[in-house]
């Protein structure tokens, strides 16, 4: 659960205590009861109707003082092609003053949850298939490192993609097929042609099983943010660097691949496009560019904001309604 509520005085309790992101204004000021679950499901709502959370900074300390004076963000992408009812119920249930918050009862009973005609029926763009077709531009060490970053990561971090992967992995197998894909970009108006989504399917498929697995799918779908993180950076690069020598030499490269599965890859042209002073190995600073550089057109991050904003109902929803188990 995103709370965990540890102390309770009568009917309120009285410690901080969760994940930051979910915390109510109230929670902070260490006078709270149940109307925090109210706060918490409206948290959860907006990021998996937007992909990322409403109150967010680098630090706890950030997070809480957006919580408490931050405003909601309702314009950025995907917000203008979200309906108005969804984002109604949204700001209800993320009011900062509990007294004003709407109820549990309340939301099970506003227009957006019980008519079904409220969200429009109109497909949105797919972010997910633009993150794969950015993924496919990439060389092979970029997309190991993508890998590497991916198993590291927080459930927070992760955000909807966990439940975007589990909603396209129809049969629960833990893996991506290639009709699964299919019919999950036919869900967002998708007209691909077949040999298209073969090229983008093979693009994931890092070790080459024929199918997407979950490790895979992240790394495909990762946002910038995610990559140019320093703490991200530095722990893929040790990942290659076995010998802890501040290179990555093509021995090394050669243990990687064969670690990940890959067959005939070209290692010579990768470090001759990453080595920057020709010295026919990577050094930090060469491998930290070659992540933060843009693929397939799509430029670095400019803003946190637009880091962090992976759309997940842009990405695979045709209604604008949170997903389904």
């Amino acid at each position: 659960m995103p709370l965990l509520l540890s102390s309770v005085k009568g009917n309120s309790f009285c410690d901080v205590v969760g994940s930051p992101y979910y915390v109510a204004p109230e929670v902070l000021r260490k006078h709270y009861g149940h109307e925090v679950d109210v706060w918490s499901a409206g948290v959860i709502l907006y990021i998996l109707l937007s992909g990322v959370p409403p109150f967010w900074a680098e630090t706890d300390s950030g997070i809480f003082r957006q919580i408490l004076y931050g405003k909601l963000d309702f314009n950025s992408e995907p917000w203008p092609s979200i309906s108005d009812s969804a984002k109604d119920l949204i700001r209800k249930m993320l009011t900062r003053d509990p007294k004003e918050r709407i109820s549990a009862h309340e939301v099970l009973c506003h227009p957006w949850i019980v008519d079904d005609t409220v969200a429009p029926d109109k497909p949105i763009d797919s972010a997910v298939l633009s993150r794969l077709k950015q993924f496919s531009a990439m060389n092979k060490l970029k997309k190991m490192a993508l890998r590497v970053i991916a198993e590291r990561l927080s459930e927070e971090e992760i955000g909807g993609l966990k439940e975007l992967f589990k909603m396209i992995d129809t049969d629960n197998s833990g893996s991506i097929t290639f009709e699964e894909l299919k019919a999950g970009l036919k869900k967002v108006g998708s007209e691909l042609m077949e040999s298209d989504i073969k090229s983008l399917m093979d693009a994931a498929d890092i070790d080459n099983s024929g199918t997407i697995d979950y490790g895979e799918f992240l790394a495909a779908t990762l946002h910038l943010n995610k990559i140019e993180r320093e703490d991200n950076l530095v722990a893929a690069f040790s990942y290659f660097d076995k010998d802890g020598s501040g290179y990555i030499t093509i021995d090394e490269l050669q243990q990687a691949c064969k670690d990940f599965g890959l067959g005939d890859v070209h290692l010579d042209e990768i470090i001759k496009e990453i080595d920057q002073d020709n010295d026919g190995r990577i050094d930090y600073e060469e491998f930290a560019a070659m992540m933060r550089k843009g693929d397939g057109g799509v430029g670095r991050s400019r803003t946190m904001r637009s880091n962090l904003n992976f759309n997940l109902a842009d990405a695979f929803a045709i209604k604008d309604k949170p997903l389904e188990n």
